[in-house]
């Protein structure tokens, strides 16, 4: 029994990790680039479910909203890099903390406006709501398991895009030297429009995959930013390579110490005091992980070197 919870927890722990990556690759992928600290990266993850959530009702193909999702985030990027972030890459961190601030206030009330308060369902689809048989017997969703072969996809697209393509050879010098790059000809606000839609799309991707595991609502993907941003410290801002390790590493410590920590505390506690003292340092786990590798490796694990 012991053995078959804790592949399911590992499990689990991917699932939640490759979530993170599909929100944390297109954050330090806009940060390494454009040196800009978008807080509304959260805010796009919301729009991708919300979007998701609303053609798949209207259709009833969760694949065609997945892609509405995906793509409406990616538009919406596209547009707010175009209309307010372009204006911020000469201002200083806090100029940009503020203005993204602003956007999550504007996506929020409007989420809100079109789509009501109330949380939206997302079933999971038919053809993916079974179970595979884990070692032991215990079963597993196998809409999870689709959701882990997702984001390990999409690390591999990335991997070849960024470093296999000559999109991801701008993309590799934007990150070490802007100007260098615009010398050469190089189109630099397309480039960091794209960069920015591709990291939007990814968020939108995320959300809506998300979306049919909990509720969708307002304000959704401000907890995940912030797991988001722990991640891309831990993993090295910049790097899409530590960007996977680093979820994989948060996603597992975070689904592990919230299973078994109240485990190891009942043979000391009752039952209620051994629940919640568990969750208590379950919840500091990611950040205690983040103090350990920024103790030894000040810039993450993998840093962008230039």
């Amino acid at each position: 029994m012991t053995g078959t919870l804790l592949v399911e927890q590992l499990l689990n722990g991917m699932q939640l990790g490759v979530t993170l990556f599909l929100m944390a690759a297109g954050l330090t992928l806009v940060f390494g680039v454009m040196g800009l600290i978008n807080l509304a990266h959260g805010s796009l993850f919301m729009t991708g479910a919300f979007v998701t959530a609303a053609v798949t009702t209207a259709t009833g193909s969760f694949a065609l909203g997945l892609l509405a999702g995906t793509a409406a985030a990616a538009a919406v990027g596209a547009l707010v890099e175009l209309a307010v972030i372009r204006r911020l890459y000469a201002r200083d961190h806090l100029d940009q903390v503020l203005a993204t601030f602003a956007l999550i206030l504007i996506f929020t009330e409007g989420a809100r406006y079109l789509f009501g308060g109330r949380p939206l369902w997302l079933d999971v689809p038919p053809a993916l709501a079974g179970a595979v048989t884990l070692p032991g017997g215990a079963p597993y969703p196998v809409f999870r398991l689709v959701i882990i072969g997702v984001g390990l996809a999409v690390a591999l697209f990335l991997y070849l895009l960024v470093g296999r393509t000559r999109l991801g050879m701008r993309i590799r010098a934007g990150e070490t030297d802007r100007e260098m790059i615009e010398a050469l000809g190089v189109d630099i606000r397309t480039l960091y429009t794209v960069v920015f839609a591709l990291g939007a799309a990814l968020a939108g991707l995320a959300g809506g995959l998300v979306g049919a595991l909990q509720s969708v609502q307002v304000g959704m993907g401000e907890p995940v930013l912030i797991l988001a941003f722990v991640v891309i410290v831990i993993g090295g801002i910049g790097s899409i390579k530590g960007a996977l390790i680093g979820a994989l590493l948060v996603g597992v410590v975070d689904t592990s110490g919230r299973v078994f920590l109240p485990m190891a505390f009942a043979p000391f506690m009752d039952a209620s005091s051994a629940s919640g003292t568990g969750a208590a340092i379950a919840s500091m786990l990611i950040y205690l992980l983040m103090a350990l590798v920024l103790a030894v490796r000040p810039r993450g694990l993998f840093p962008v070197d230039g």
